[in-house]
């Protein structure tokens, strides 16, 4: 299994996770969940819920990813298999993304 945290405005959220069966699995941590004023990461992610699970990398955070000649270069740059979606995520969504969350290595 391997993990990353998900940070909302550099706060800590979550974890996202990609399980040992290739399955990834997002879950918000207790402290975010106790707090009335801490909004979900994003509507497809309810606060409502603690955790989420999916077969594939959930549609919020892969369309966080890079595409087309970017992806390619970042991929031979760091070395990262095209399919590692976690690894990539890590490469390109720790400072500068376009909403308010970020992911960093745990």
């Amino acid at each position: 299994m391997r993990t990353t945290l998900v940070l909302y405005k550099n706060e800590e959220a979550g974890i996202l996770s990609q399980n040992d069966d290739d399955t990834y699995t997002f879950a918000y941590n207790e402290t975010w969940l106790s707090v009335p004023n801490k909004p979900p990461i994003s509507l497809t992610f309810p606060k409502a819920q603690k955790e989420f699970h999916s077969k594939f990398l959930f549609p919020f955070f892969y369309n966080m990813l890079p595409e087309g000649s970017n992806k390619l270069m970042i991929c031979r740059q760091h070395r990262i298999d095209e399919n590692d979606y976690l690894s990539l995520l890590l490469a390109t969504a720790q400072y500068d993304t376009i909403g308010a969350v970020t992911l960093v290595p745990k």
